[in-house]
């Protein structure tokens, strides 16, 4: 997962730069180029790296009900 998150990190970087280059170049296409990274970013990218990172923790210790409790054990 770890190599796959890696990767796709790289290609969408390498994808905005050079859209970028295309975009400077004056030819329209370069904005395509750039959409469909930042496309990849939020629907591709961010759901791995999100799945791998929570993948297994408890939600419920994530909760703002035990950080309130633990603030007021510590307050008292």
């Amino acid at each position: 997962m770890k190599f796959v998150l890696t990767s796709l990190l790289i290609l969408v970087l390498g994808m905005i730069a050079v859209g970028f280059y295309i975009k400077g170049q004056g030819n329209p296409s370069g904005e395509v180029v750039i959409g469909i990274a930042v496309l990849i970013i939020a629907f591709i990218l961010m759901p791995l790296f999100i799945y791998k990172r929570y993948k297994n923790k408890k939600i419920s210790d994530f909760k703002f009900e035990n950080f309130r409790k633990d603030l007021e054990e510590r307050s008292k």
